[in-house]
């Protein structure tokens, strides 16, 4: 069973609690009635998914955006994993350090949140310190600002500053960029951003579920909508609040406006069922055949970001062994990091896929 933290007001402790179990008797009703969202979901999966997109709903629904994050944080569930990690916060640049008690390999990983690049929560830390536990690697979180209060370029200013203080540290080559959702947004501009100064690139950029077009691309933005904790029109209105008068403009704004080649490798996973899979996939198909060095795996019937779903979830677990893994090829600690049966493109560095 899942556990359930609150936080915040108890008013939305409260209401978020009632909505949670009239979602969870709605399911079990429907699923005695041989109704299911997706038919290889078990029930808790199910709850979760329907509970988070009515959460999301209900954030992006009030005229406050700091009420909306409180409503996102007044009932999280979480996994019964457990992470062996120390958390310590900084204050300039602002974030977090997930340090793992049992570390496996040299890498620094630079670790981007998601969240539409507006919300920050319970949820984001929680994926931190399941990537810190499993790479086996320090994990550093900065606290980027946020929209719609702060547009563009800010959150690309800030995951600038978090590079600079990181590379201080580490040679390029031990630090590992990650992101999901917007993060892995973040995780592709700051590559594009390091090759148009001239810099040098990290070992490698890897991007669970990314955004890679803030405008609207593919049937599965919508299509996915019954599926997903996220729905298409929200991440239209993150587009809107990320360049809120056009000033910079979608093609700007979208990594699958460009060209990645000669930039770091990327390894990219994505869940069939969620509504950014049709410009994830458009993305890798694009770079595969521009000839960058990237590797796509799909797992056909996970939601958004279903890699926090860890051990209770096959998907999940196997989705983390292959985000450990890439890191320590990354890093020359394994020799090898192979194409599987869920591998869509892989080109480059990564080979060819194995089906």
């Amino acid at each position: 069973m899942p556990a359930i933290n609150f936080s915040g007001p108890l008013r939305l402790r409260l209401s978020s609690f009632f909505a949670l179990n009239r979602i969870a008797i709605g399911t079990y009703a429907g699923r005695a009635l041989g109704r299911r969202i997706e038919p290889t979901w078990d029930v808790n999966l199910e709850i979760g998914v329907r509970f988070m997109r009515h959460q999301f709903t209900r954030a992006m629904s009030v005229a406050s955006i700091a009420e909306g994050r409180l409503i996102l944080d007044s009932l999280q569930t979480e996994t019964p994993d457990e992470y062996a990690v120390d958390c310590t916060y900084q204050a300039s640049p602002k974030g977090t350090w997930f340090v793992p008690r049992h570390q496996s390999s040299r890498a620094t990983i630079l670790y981007f949140h998601g969240g539409g690049y507006a919300f920050h929560g319970a949820m984001s830390i929680r994926f931190a310190a399941m990537l810190a536990h499993h790479i086996g690697a320090p994990v550093f979180a900065p606290d980027y600002r946020l929209t719609p209060e702060h547009p563009h370029p800010a959150q690309t200013d800030d995951a600038r500053a978090a590079w600079e203080f990181i590379i201080e540290q580490k040679p390029a080559e031990e630090i590992i960029v990650v992101g999901d959702s917007a993060g892995g947004h973040m995780m592709l501009t700051l590559l594009r951003q390091l090759k148009d100064q001239g810099h040098e690139q990290p070992a490698l950029g890897i991007g669970m579920c990314p955004w890679t077009d803030i405008g609207e691309r593919g049937k599965s933005l919508h299509g996915n909508d019954q599926y997903d904790l996220v729905q298409g029109w929200m991440a239209v209105r993150f587009g809107h609040w990320l360049d809120p008068n056009g000033q910079f403009g979608r093609t700007e704004l979208s990594p699958i406006s460009y060209d990645y080649t000669g930039l770091a490798p990327l390894y990219l996973q994505a869940g069939g069922r969620e509504i950014l899979f049709d410009m994830i996939f458009d993305f890798a198909e694009k770079q595969a055949n521009s000839g960058a060095d990237i590797l796509l795996d799909i797992w056909p019937n996970m939601p958004h970001d279903f890699q926090l779903l860890d051990s209770t979830q096959t998907a999940s677990t196997e989705a983390l062994n292959r985000i450990k893994a890439a890191v320590h090829f990354a890093m020359k600690e394994e020799l090898v990091f192979p194409a599987i049966s869920n591998t869509e493109f892989a080109s480059g560095i990564f080979g060819e896929p194995d089906h």
